[in-house]
């Protein structure tokens, strides 16, 4: 019998001192797909991205380097291991850096913006193609411009594909997103979704947005001054009870779904999920077998213990409660179960009690149309 390959993961173990502030982290991570760094300003974020990019030495003091050895593994290629004294430098390491800022070259048009990362990769090495890395981002009819004529979206777009003319076994993203305004922000975001799908090249995305990390991000990892306060899939981590990403009025639910049929007059894409069916409002026609992710507030889900008959609200699920917590004055989160899938609703606690909410309970959950986001 043959044995399967090993999956494909990245080890992260980093213990840097600067003064103020420590980070202590140690990440087991998918080797494919988006993981998202996340958490408040000053966690830590950058800091791990930057020690897993060569960027910064886990320790100055070899006494102490020896004492948390740090070790940094990218699918099966050892990039650190203080251990067996093992260092390789940042431009030994196969990995593409987006930073906030574009930071291109003011001197150079896109085109050769791209071929400058492309240059740096040895030809036995390249596997990203300077013409798909164009294509995939939608910038072909940039090429002859110089930066000063992109808008801050365009600029984003190409140091994106000229981090990916590197064929990086990496891409590290740190905020690529944050300087943008919310229009380039929402012209940016599609491309970075076809990218993971399209390129078999794991991705470690920071950001400090909720919802770049709902939209994008399959694993995650939620740091707190310092240190890993929870690493797993997105759709368990952001809606656990015990952790802050489920509380507040940005608590929600990441459903990923397949688009069964879209009604062009209506406007409404019904998908599948595990839980049944769902009913969203999308001016955007979907193709049939499209996978869609989903996001739905917890602020936008009501409970009923029966089903409601000749009501507006187009999607009513029927859930089983799994655990409540109080969020708020006067207010409490439910989570639910739908199927495989995990919902949250908030609601008072006067309704809690009203309809004695408590784990096992059957419910339906109400959600509108319009108030799912995809």
């Amino acid at each position: 019998m043959e044995t399967a390959p090993p999956l494909p993961f990245i080890d992260a173990r980093l213990h840097l001192v600067r003064p103020g502030f420590t980070l202590d982290v140690d990440l087991h991570l998918p080797g494919r797909g988006v993981t998202a760094l996340f958490g408040p300003s000053g966690c830590g974020k950058t800091t791990c991205l930057r020690g897993i990019a060569g960027l910064t030495r886990n320790h100055p003091n070899p006494s102490l380097a020896r004492a948390r050895p740090g070790r940094v593994v990218v699918n099966g290629e050892v990039w650190q291991d203080d251990a067996a004294h093992l260092w390789r430098a940042t431009h030994e390491r196969a990995l593409g850096y987006v930073f906030q800022e574009a930071s291109l070259f003011d001197h150079l048009n896109v085109r050769g913006n791209i071929a400058y990362g492309l240059q740096r990769t040895p030809p036995a090495r390249r596997q990203v193609a300077l013409e798909q890395a164009v294509e995939l981002l939608g910038i072909g009819h940039l090429m002859e411009r110089k930066p000063q004529a992109l808008s801050g979206g365009e600029r984003q777009r190409v140091a994106i594909a000229r981090a990916l003319a590197t064929s990086p076994r990496l891409l590290l993203m740190d905020e690529p997103l944050a300087a943008l305004d919310a229009q380039r922000k929402a012209e940016v975001l599609p491309y970075l979704e076809t990218l993971h799908r399209a390129l078999d090249i794991p991705v470690l995305y920071v950001s400090h947005a909720i919802d770049e990390v709902a939209r994008l991000a399959s694993h995650m990892v939620l740091l707190r001054e310092g240190r890993v306060l929870a690493q797993g899939p997105t759709g368990e981590l952001i809606t656990r009870l015990d952790l802050p990403l489920a509380h507040g009025d940005a608590a929600a639910t990441v459903i990923d779904s397949t688009v069964q049929q879209h009604d062009a007059h209506d406007h409404i894409t019904t998908v599948g999920f595990s839980g049944g069916q769902l009913l969203l409002v999308s001016p955007t026609a979907h193709a049939p077998g499209e996978a869609l992710r989903l996001r739905v507030q917890a602020r936008d889900v009501s409970l009923a213990l029966a089903a409601p008959e000749d009501s507006s609200i187009l999607n009513i699920l029927p859930a089983t409660v799994v655990a409540l917590a109080e969020d708020s004055p006067g207010q409490c989160m439910v989570a639910l179960d739908a199927g495989a899938t995990r919902l949250l609703a908030r609601v008072t606690q006067r309704s809690a009690q009203a309809l004695s909410l408590a784990p096992g309970r059957a419910v339906f959950a109400q959600i509108k149309g319009i108030a799912i986001v995809n």
